[in-house]
């Protein structure tokens, strides 16, 4: 069994009978330990005294005026947040439930940070004891932001954007690069490294460093990963077999269903759907097109049944690539149930 991400708590949950997530008093109190709401030196009487209220007992009610008695003003909206929060966990009966109630309804009143969080425990339970290097750094599409490059060769690079960020900073020395670039001393340029199957083992020593470019073109081992990973997210929330596989083109002028899955490919897909001229700048944000089929055709809307769900995602103008893996469990043509 592979030990990863150990930072995501997800060692915390229990798990059911039927491989569904069970909230516990150790995944609440894990949240305790986050910068939000880590007691400090500063911390006041009162915020102490809530802190280890909470700590003993992670369900504890706690009254609005209690938490308006802390001090500091920033901690008094973390808590407020984090225990309206809190409250919505433990009254649904899985972490699926209660993801899958954010995207419905009046919206998503969750903070995002919560949201990527509790995809990437689920991206963590679905992959298993004994991922592979590529499948795991796929899965982080869904739960962090993506810088693309595009190189001459047509060779799409995702990178972790935090890890762009940071090098673009610091060179990569952290506080060291950020001392030296204050007093306008030259950085050494450092290239992340692109996961291959050469290197696929260092992954595992840096699961967390999020330092890993991966290729995304339709026909590499990066693209047929994260279908891999989308089959089963569908499987696992809906109990529906469906096959996913990247393609380099869509042939189909009368597809019938597709699914952005990101912000910028919803507007494309559903402008070339309406038949209206989409610029090819707008065309060339495109990153990967795959194409959805039901294993049970029953399934599937009576007027579709049959017929192949075609998806993409693609970057913004700012190069960047925030997925959201929540459009293929809302959006999925799905047959009314009884």
């Amino acid at each position: 069994m592979r030990k990863f991400w150990p930072n995501s708590n997800y060692q915390f949950l229990s798990i059911n009978q039927d491989r569904q997530l069970i909230i516990t008093d150790d995944f609440l109190r894990s949240y305790l330990r986050r910068p939000e709401l880590a007691l400090i030196p500063e911390s006041c009487a009162q915020e102490q005294k809530i802190h280890q209220l909470l700590t003993d007992n992670p369900r504890a009610k706690i009254d609005s005026a209690e938490i308006k008695k802390m001090q500091d003003p920033d901690i008094q909206v973390n808590y407020e947040i984090w225990l309206r929060f809190r409250d919505k966990l433990v009254q649904a009966p899985t972490l699926e439930n209660f993801y899958l109630g954010l995207f419905q309804g009046d919206g998503v009143d969750v903070p995002p940070l919560f949201v990527d969080q509790l995809t990437q425990i689920l991206c963590q339970h679905l992959l298993g004891e004994n991922p592979s290097a590529i499948e795991a750094r796929a899965a982080e599409l869904l739960f962090r932001m993506q810088k693309i490059t595009i190189l001459e060769d047509g060779h799409i690079m995702s990178a972790d954007q935090i890890t762009v960020e940071k090098y673009a900073e610091t060179g990569g020395f952290g506080s060291i690069g950020e001392l030296l670039k204050q007093n306008s001393a030259p950085l050494r340029s450092i290239d992340l490294d692109v996961l291959i199957k050469d290197n696929a083992d260092d992954y595992w020593e840096r699961d967390e460093a999020h330092d890993f470019v991966l290729q995304l073109n339709y026909d590499q081992d990066g693209a047929a990963a994260l279908s891999r990973l989308l089959e089963k997210w569908i499987f696992h929330f809906h109990g529906t077999k469906v096959t996913i596989s990247p393609q380099g083109q869509i042939s189909d002028s009368k597809w019938s269903w597709h699914i952005g899955l990101d912000v910028n490919a919803t507007e494309i897909l559903n402008a070339l759907y309406n038949g209206e001229t989409v610029d090819n700048s707008k065309l060339a944000q495109v990153l990967c097109l795959f194409k959805l089929e039901f294993v049970d055709k029953g399934r599937m809307l009576p007027e579709i049944a049959g017929k192949p769900i075609y998806l993409a995602m693609a970057h913004d103008i700012d190069k960047c690539l925030k997925f959201k893996p929540q459009n293929l469990l809302i959006n999925l043509p799905l047959a009314e149930t009884s």
